[in-house]
């Protein structure tokens, strides 16, 4: 999967440019609209569960800023990192039903496979504009995770599966836990695309566990199938990195 990669960033060199900060501002104003133009499908509740979720897009735009400050290698801003943003407020925003004890539906796939789609435009973008970078990379996978993290809550509120689909959202978590105790794991990991198959799959199979009108065995095969296939993925780099190590 992509969000095993843990490539360090890059250091304090960035060529932060002048007209970034007042793009990211305008960027993070667009985000806060499309999180409530989505309140309008959602209906999820209380203004303060819409409040809530546009200061924690706030909140993480500000440690996107910070870190782009830090490790943004380019002078341009891009629109590979205004869509990456874009995912990050569509995430925030299906945070809304939970708060109120919704979840899942159709609506919920339908925003998840935006950004699901989405997930391939910033890639594509950055690579069309010149605007590759090791922040880019990290943005993008962070996002992935976050994406996935929210919709196994959906799953698991909505009771289509049990605990077992948290896995699909904590599985990257803990192995960024994981290297604070042994570092040899935030070593580089190289390309691969088993690992960007596995993570289309498994926020596929989160999209589709979404969904009301799936047959009784459905969600369990899908939940368990995808779990199956990111726990093989997740090993076979942590093989790789122990075997590097050496």
């Amino acid at each position: 999967m992509r969000d095993t990669e843990s490539a360090p960033l890059p250091p304090s060199h960035a060529r932060f440019g002048e007209g970034i900060p007042l793009r990211f501002a305008l960027a993070v104003l667009s985000g806060l609209i499309l999180i409530h133009a989505l309140r309008l499908g959602l209906l999820a509740g209380p203004e303060r569960a819409w409040l809530a979720v546009s200061a924690l897009f706030l909140l993480a735009s500000l440690a996107v800023a910070r870190l782009m400050r830090r490790a943004y290698p380019h002078a341009r801003l891009g629109g590979c990192n205004v869509v990456t943003l874009m995912r990050v407020a569509m995430t925030c925003a299906l945070l809304a039903p939970l708060l109120i004890g919704k979840a899942g539906g159709a609506y919920v796939a339908l925003i998840a496979g935006v950004a699901l789609a989405l997930d391939g435009v910033d890639g594509w973008l950055a690579r069309r504009s010149g605007l590759v970078s090791s922040f880019g990379a990290r943005f993008d996978i962070e996002a992935d995770a976050a994406l996935a993290l929210v919709l196994s809550l959906h799953v698991l509120v909505a009771g289509t599966v049990g605990p077992v689909v948290l896995l699909l959202g904590l599985m990257r978590y803990a192995f960024v836990v994981a290297g604070l105790f042994w570092g040899w794991l935030t070593a580089p990991l190289p390309p691969s695309l088993r690992r960007k198959a596995v993570c289309v799959l498994q926020i596929a199979a989160l999209i589709l566990l979404q969904l009301p009108f799936l047959p009784d065995t459905v969600p369990q095969l899908l939940a368990w199938g995808a779990v199956l296939a990111l726990s093989w993925s997740f090993a076979t780099d942590i093989l790789w990195l122990a075997r590097a190590r050496k």
